[in-house]
C-alpha cells in the first residue's frame, strides 16, 4: 500500500494488479487470474463468457448467498435451484442428476456450483454429470479460498472459478474479486469486458457492452499483503472451529457442519445446527441471547428458492436446505478472534441449554 501511494499509482490498474493476479494464480494453481471489483463482478463476467443470455436456464445451489444467483438475472436467464446434501451442505450430485434427467429438451446453459462456508462441493461426480450433458460449470468459491478438494485448491477445475475479497472474507481488499481460468483467451476477454470493452484505437471506441469491473492498484496492493498470510488465516479459522466443537460439542441436539471426506475446509465460518426437540432450546433463542450481549451470530443462508426475489424460479428438492436454515447458526469466526472472545461466546451459548451451564 505504501508503494502504491508513494508512486501515486492509485487507480486504475497498475503493477500491483499485475502482481496480485500472478501471485493469486500461483497460490490456487490456476494459469490465469483476472482481478476485479467484486466476486459478483467475477461471476457476472463468467456467465457472460459462458454465453448465458436471455431465455437460458442456469442451475444454481440453493443454499447460498443471493450474489450467487443475481448475475443470472443480470443476463436475463432463469435460475433453477438445486438442493444440498448433509455431508458437506453443498449441492447434492443426486439432485443434479435428477434435474438433468427431468429437464428433457431444456438443457441448462451453465451450473453455478457454490463451495459453501469454505468447504468444497463433491466435484468429481458433479463435473462428470455436467460433462455428460454438455453443461458449463462455474465454481463460486467466494467463501472457499484456501479450501481443497482431494488436495487441490477449489475454483480451478471448471470453465472458470470466482473468488471474493469482500470485507467478511478470509482475505480482503475491502472490496474485490478474482476470476481464474485455464484459458488465456477467456482471461483476455474478461479483462476487455471489465474495462468498458474499449476497442483498440487511439480514441475511445466501443463495439460491445462493457463494465467498470477492474480492481484498483491500491486495493490490489492490499490483496498482495493479505495473500501472504492466507495459510495463517485458514489455520486460525480452523482453530476457531476446533475450539467451539470442543467446548460445545457435548450439548444435546448440537451438530457442527461436517468436514466431507473429500477435502479440507478453510472453516470460513463455524456453523452448527440445534435440534430443539433434543436441545430444549432453538437456534433463534441462542442467536438472540448472543445479540443481547452485542455478539453477532446469524442463521445460515436462507435458501434462494425461499427468497421472494426467486419465488417463481424452478427448483429440485429443497428440504435439506430448508432444514439447515431453520436450525443452523453461524458463530463469530474472525481470524483475529481471541481465546477470551471465543470462551465468552461459548459460555453464553451453553447458558441457553437447560442444565448444561
Amino acid at each position: 500500500m505504501a508503494d502504491a501511494f508513494a508512486s501515486n499509482w492509485i487507480a486504475p490498474l497498475g503493477p500491483h494488479v499485475d502482481g496480485f493476479e500472478r501471485e493469486f494464480a500461483a497460490k490456487v494453481g490456476a494459469t490465469h487470474a483476472v482481478a476485479l471489483s467484486s466476486g459478483t463482478a467475477a461471476l457476472h463476467l463468467a456467465l457472460r463468457l459462458a454465453g448465458v443470455g436471455a431465455g437460458d436456464e442456469v442451475f444454481c445451489s440453493t443454499l447460498t448467498f443471493v450474489a450467487s444467483a443475481n448475475p443470472i438475472l443480470y443476463e436475463g436467464a432463469t435460475p433453477v435451484f438445486l438442493d444440498c446434501e448433509r455431508e458437506s451442505w453443498n449441492l447434492d450430485p443426486n439432485v443434479l442428476e435428477d434435474a438433468l434427467r427431468n429437464r428433457t429438451g431444456r438443457k441448462p446453459k451453465a451450473l453455478v456450483l457454490v463451495h459453501l462456508y469454505g468447504q468444497s462441493a463433491n466435484l468429481d461426480p458433479i463435473l462428470d454429470l455436467c460433462a455428460q450433458h454438455g453443461v458449463t460449470v462455474i465454481e463460486d468459491a467466494a467463501e472457499a479460498l484456501g479450501a481443497t478438494y482431494h488436495g487441490r485448491p477449489v475454483g480451478t477445475r471448471s470453465f472458470a472459478g470466482v473468488f471474493s475479497f469482500n470485507g467478511n472474507k478470509i482475505i480482503t481488499t475491502s472490496g474485490g474479486g478474482m476470476l481464474v481460468t485455464e484459458d488465456a483467451s477467456l482471461a483476455q476477454h474478461a479483462r476487455f469486458l471489465a474495462t468498458q470493452a474499449r476497442d483498440p484505437a487511439p480514441h475511445y471506441q466501443h463495439s460491445q457492452l462493457g463494465f467498470n469491473y477492474r480492481l484498483s492498484n491500491v486495493l490490489a496492493a492490499i490483496g498482495r499483503g493479505q495473500l501472504l498470510h492466507l495459510d495463517e488465516k485458514v489455520d486460525r479459522r480452523r482453530a476457531n472451529f476446533d475450539f467451539y466443537k470442543k467446548t460445545l460439542g457435548d450439548l444435546p441436539g448440537v451438530q457442527f457442519m461436517p468436514e466431507a471426506s473429500w477435502g479440507r475446509s478453510n472453516r470460513w465460518l463455524t456453523c452448527l445446527t440445534i435440534d430443539p426437540s433434543v436441545a430444549g432450546t432453538d437456534r433463534e433463542k441462542v442467536r438472540l441471547a448472543l445479540d443481547r450481549e452485542n455478539i453477532e451470530a446469524r442463521p445460515v443462508w436462507k435458501p434462494l428458492h425461499a427468497q421472494p426475489l426467486f419465488a417463481q424460479a424452478p427448483r429440485f428438492g429443497g428440504q435439506v436446505a430448508e432444514d439447515l436454515f431453520e436450525h443452523g447458526l453461524c458463530l463469530p469466526s474472525g481470524s483475529n478472534l481471541g481465546t477470551a472472545d471465543r470462551a465468552r461466546v461459548a459460555a453464553l451459548v451453553r447458558e441457553c441449554f437447560p442444565d448444561r451451564r
